[in-house]
């Protein structure tokens, strides 16, 4: 059930904010699109029949219950608090509810709910898994973090509108250290798979004929069934999710070891490894586009 003023915010309209948007706006949401660019927001907003803030003031003023899907913690922070200049925020109502579902540091959530409290504003992060396919469809996977059991409850009809698989993981922050932790899983696969088709290929394998085998044997993971072929094999390198995203991911996760004082030497190697592709190929890329510099370290051949 929406909020009694009828109206969500929606901040950041970008390859997974544009279909969660949409999919609230198609199931009786009142949404209202804040984007830095203004020029996807009104597109956006024209073509899912939602509103458009011109400002986060006037976005502020016009809900109670806002939804941030950016790319990292530091901007959503930066969004809610302002740098210096004030934030959105400061022009929410105390008893508002902001739902974070982007892919933030778990202990700078935890802060930003500090915040927020202190201006009778609640917090509850909800990242998300399933890529842009789940997005559009509305079977995202949402992982959901919070201290106040009131304020989840209030924000699980939004979610139900954008994912059909919600899972309660505890405390303010545990989504995001969640969602972390499972792209550090995920891009661990993707490397190791990486390494096989590499191997293989310099042995004498056909590489489409790894990823089969693979897929109908053990070794069968998320990367082998939908990534390897198509994006690798196949040379397209474009899922829509940037290396620069889940290196940021990996990393976090990694982070979040260190910071528990674990001793866990895998993830702080597929976390430097996710790091030289970066430093290699740049922020832009697709994140499978790091199998280009893997293989290039590997064999002494140039990255194509």
């Amino acid at each position: 059930m929406a909020e009694s003023n009828g109206k969500v915010g929606f901040v950041g309209v970008g390859t997974m904010g544009r279909p969660m948007s949409s999919n609230l706006s198609s199931k009786g949401f009142d949404v209202v699109l804040y984007d830095i660019d203004p020029v996807v927001a009104r597109k956006a907003a024209g073509d899912i029949g939602a509103a458009c803030a011109g400002s986060l003031v006037s976005l502020g003023e016009a809900v109670a219950v806002v939804v941030t899907m950016l790319p990292t913690g530091a901007i959503v922070r930066e969004v809610m608090l302002g740098n210096g200049a004030g934030g959105l925020a400061d022009h929410l109502k105390p008893g508002s509810l902001v739902i974070d579902m982007s892919s933030s540091e778990p202990l700078g959530t935890q802060a930003l709910g500090a915040e927020l409290a202190k201006r009778g504003i609640a917090l509850v992060d909800a990242p998300v898994s399933g890529a842009v396919a789940g997005a559009q469809e509305a079977t995202l996977a949402i992982m959901i973090g919070g201290d106040d059991a009131v304020a989840i409850e209030r924000a699980k009809p939004y979610l139900a509108a954008m994912g059909n698989r919600l899972f309660e993981t505890g405390k303010l922050g545990t989504g995001h250290a969640m969602k972390a932790l499972n792209n550090y899983v995920a891009a661990t696969a993707f490397a190791a798979t990486a390494e096989a088709l590499i191997a293989g290929e310099r042995f004498g394998l056909d590489p489409g004929r790894i990823v089969d085998i693979l897929n109908a044997s053990t070794g069968r993971n998320f990367n082998t069934e939908v990534v390897m072929k198509p994006q690798v094999v196949e040379g397209r390198f474009g899922t829509s999710f940037r290396l620069a995203l889940m290196t940021k991911d990996v990393k976090i996760a990694a982070d979040l070891a260190r910071g528990l004082s674990l001793d866990l030497p895998i993830s702080a190697l597929v976390s430097e490894r996710w790091l030289e592709a970066l430093d290699e190929l740049g922020t832009k890329v697709d994140f499978s586009s790091a199998y280009k510099s893997w293989k290039a370290h590997a064999t002494g051949e140039p990255v194509d």
